[in-house]
């Protein structure tokens, strides 16, 4: 274990932050706000530790292997939630370390699960700051330091497959670094380009840029009550197409600029994807169609929702929790499926969905012909055995993760269909649930134990079980 690496990289962390809580602080500074010295104070303690960790622990090489990544991935995440906290503590307007560290988790994760009851009566500065929190963390946390820092050896793609979501990560170019920067430019121009369109519908500047933010890092924030449902039709509309442009594969972007657009046609995973919310939105309209006055309002609320549960976003047009049962069921189903991998979306990725239905069919086919040799492809090539295995096992982790989380909650007083509602939203970083924790309500009745047992789930299924389990592991600072 390159320990001096490790505390150094987390150094550059920490100055990182340092940097992105000026963008908070200035927006409390035009509106005049008293929240600017809370961020002025964390801006302080982010540099004084940073620049500590980068004079004591001067790396004599930068080279980071797989167990580096995974302690810099574990480490980093909970410092940046850690300080994150500090202005909403600091400033008052969340007294509870335990409930800002909730809510700091929820926006690096880009979960969206609040513990607020009152979002409008919180500063502009801190909401800002709140939904910037969705932006970083969309991407990764480190994709980001790694598109900075110029001396971050190019083995750093270990920290790419140890931040970013889904069954296998690759590298668009030789470099890591280079792939860091081609991801985080196309995120910035599809950042730029939704803030353009919301402003073109008549939102409020502040607005299309907080919303913005929630809806590329797929997080769900939001600013009013009710969540979206204020805003006008068109607005809706564009909010909806970009949750589900952000949960595509980031790849397929990469791919349109080089002009390969027939291979994007040709992706397996885009056209599962497109399949399940087209036929989730059928069914959920029929189903519903008679709650609403027109068609129109009927496919509009239907593919919000589909496009937000789906895209893991969480932002919402109207109360799902009074849909039927068979609507809230399919709902549901689409929590734990999430979006593509090497997206900014949440949940099981659709790539393992489709992995873990060949493998299911390649072993039916296998008991009705022992001596034939199957092979499961996907986008056209060969899987290889080592991450098929890595999927079941993973899926396997993951159903046991969410079994352990729903057991813990069971304290709470709360129905089954809440507390289940509720792991699943955390784990899969979607937000809303249902029940007491539906789209109009918050966490805000869970106690300080379940709030932290929530905060880990948020990370668990960000980071996807593996690289925070591995990264807190003691045994993983041994030098051999």
């Amino acid at each position: 274990m390159n320990r001096r690496m490790v505390l150094n990289t987390l150094g550059h962390i920490a100055m990182a932050e340092a940097a992105l809580l000026v963008l908070p602080l200035i927006v409390s500074l035009i509106y005049n706000e008293g929240c600017a010295a809370a961020f002025l104070i964390t801006i302080g303690i982010c540099l004084i530790v940073g620049v500590i960790l980068n004079l004591t622990s001067r790396p004599g090489t930068k080279v980071i292997y797989a167990k580096e990544s995974f302690a810099i991935v574990a480490y980093a995440w909970l410092m940046m939630a850690g300080f994150g906290a500090l202005p909403f503590v600091i400033s008052g307007e969340i007294p509870s370390y335990i409930d800002a560290f909730f809510e700091t988790v929820s926006g690096f994760t880009t979960t969206g699960a609040s513990i607020l009851t009152d979002v409008e009566a919180m500063s502009k500065g801190l909401l800002f700051w709140r939904s910037f929190t969705h932006w970083i963390g969309g991407m990764g946390v480190l994709v980001f330091v790694m598109a900075l820092i110029p001396n971050m050896s190019d083995r750093s793609i270990h920290i790419m497959r140890a931040e970013m979501p889904g069954p296998e990560v690759g590298k668009l170019l030789p470099k890591a670094r280079d792939t860091a920067k081609i991801l985080y430019l196309i995120y910035i121009v599809l950042t730029a380009v939704e803030i353009v369109m919301l402003l073109a519908g008549g939102m409020p500047f502040f607005d299309s840029v907080v919303h913005t933010f929630g809806t590329a890092g797929t997080g769900g924030f939001g600013i009013k009550a009710d969540s979206i449902a204020g805003y006008s039709p068109y607005l809706q509309w564009v909010i909806a197409v970009f949750m589900l442009v952000f949960a595509l594969n980031f790849n397929l972007f990469y791919l349109i600029i080089i002009g390969k657009i027939k291979s994007v046609l040709k992706s397996t995973e885009l056209w599962c994807f497109v399949t399940i919310v087209a036929i989730s939105i059928g069914v959920i309209a029929v189903n519903i169609h008679k709650m609403y006055d027109s068609i129109e309002e009927v496919l509009r609320f239907t593919t919000f929702q589909v496009s937000s549960i789906i895209s893991t976003t969480g932002y919402a047009t109207t109360d799902f929790d009074l849909w039927p049962g068979l609507s809230k069921a399919v709902l549901m189903l689409l929590m734990i499926v999430g979006g593509c991998a090497g997206s900014t979306a949440g949940g099981l990725k659709v790539s393992r969905v489709i992995l873990l239905i060949k493998s299911v069919f390649r072993e039916f086919k296998k008991l009705l012909h022992p001596r034939s040799v199957r092979i499961v492809k996907l986008e056209g090539k060969r899987v290889d055995e080592q991450v098929l295995t890595a999927t079941a096992s993973y899926f396997v982790i993951y159903i046991l993760m969410i079994i352990s989380i729903f057991i813990l909650l069971s304290i709470e007083p709360f129905s089954i269909e809440t507390n289940l509602s509720a792991t699943l939203a955390c784990f899969n970083n979607i937000g809303p649930g249902f029940g007491t924790v539906g789209p109009t309500l918050s966490y805000s009745e869970y106690s300080a134990f379940s709030k932290i047992i929530l905060s880990i789930a948020m990370l668990l299924g960000r980071l996807e079980i593996f690289p925070l389990i591995l990264g807190l592991n003691p045994l993983i600072w041994k030098k051999r």
